[in-house]
């Protein structure tokens, strides 16, 4: 009786021990399977991390936003030299319009603007709308980077406010606003000295004396009575998320774009495209208001600057 109840012991003794082990084993597993799940969701974080990074990176970069078109769209000119603007280039012996890549004195990295190389040469290109393509309805960021096609001659672009103050901090500008509407006619608008601020400054606009066809609506001289929130001299820019306007409320949220929004403009080059004449809540559309008034939105526009005191090289 004694030997049996000692092998019992025995048995249930082997018994506890194995089962002791198994449940050591899989409290083992249970804890790996915890670990393992841990590792997994802080991947999974970091993989969702990156891709927003990724996707940010991606619209930083839409300033070069090639959707119709290829690298190649940009001339290249063999890396002879860095250009501050499209008047070197013109001046060096490149009379093609098209893109080129040009690097203000002050600019960290080079990008590319489409240089007119017509109407005496020189001119780079800093907006451009053509047929309602691109969405001006963008936020500081985008204004602020840049966006558009920067592949196609006639494609609609920003080239941001950053590269307009890198562009117009290196010496004094002439700024021509060529403007067309949708009976074929053609004005323009120009003005010596234009500037834009830093980002400090939230890019302020500064602009010297008019002369043109297309009347001054920029500084708004038109009528000294409505001047002073009718003038977009010395005004930050504004845009949607980013109110620095003398208006009780957002311009650039009422007009659907970003611009040196006053009390709110008397122009409005970035404003929506519609067809002519217009009705809307407010006076939102592609504006000059001294050549068509606010009710009527232009059918083409070009934004272009060239040193104000560029002599051509016609040698």
């Amino acid at each position: 009786m004694g030997k049996m109840t000692k092998m019992i012991s025995f048995i249930l003794l082997t018994t506890v021990l194995a089962m002791g082990r198994e449940s050591w084993a899989l409290g083992n597993c249970l804890h790996e399977q915890a670990r393992l799940r841990a590792q997994v969701h802080l991947l999974e974080t970091r993989v969702k991390q990156q891709r927003v990074k990724i996707e940010q990176l991606l619209h930083e970069k839409e300033v070069q936003f090639l959707d119709k078109g290829e690298e190649n769209s940009v001339i290249d000119l063999g890396g002879k030299r860095q250009y501050a603007d499209c008047s070197e280039i013109f001046n060096d012996g490149y009379k093609q319009s098209g893109f080129y890549q040009i690097k203000p004195l002050q600019s960290p990295a080079e990008f590319s603007v489409y240089c007119d190389m017509s109407d005496g040469g020189g001119w780079t290109v800093i907006q451009r709308r053509f047929d309602g393509s691109e969405n001006f309805n963008r936020d500081w960021n985008d204004y602020e980077n840049g966006f558009g096609n920067f592949v196609q001659k006639n494609g609609e672009h920003w080239l941001g406010n950053r590269n307009l103050h890198l562009l117009t901090t290196q010496g004094d500008y002439t700024l021509k606003i060529n403007l067309a509407d949708f009976e074929k006619n053609s004005r323009y608008a120009q003005y010596r000295n234009f500037k834009v601020g830093d980002e400090k400054n939230s890019y302020d606009l500064h602009i010297g004396e008019y002369s043109g066809t297309a009347g001054d609506s920029l500084a708004g001289n038109f009528h000294p009575e409505v001047q002073w929130w009718a003038s977009h001299q010395r005004m930050k820019f504004s845009t949607w998320d980013r109110d620095n306007d003398n208006y009780e409320g957002n311009c650039a949220k009422e007009d659907q774009s970003g611009w040196w929004f006053n009390r709110c403009h008397s122009a409005n080059l970035n404003g929506l495209y519609h067809t002519g004449p217009y009705t809307a809540k407010t006076d939102n559309g592609i504006v000059w208001y001294t050549w068509h008034g606010w009710w009527y939105s232009l059918k083409s526009v070009v934004m272009k600057i060239r040193p104000n005191d560029f002599i051509p090289n016609i040698v």
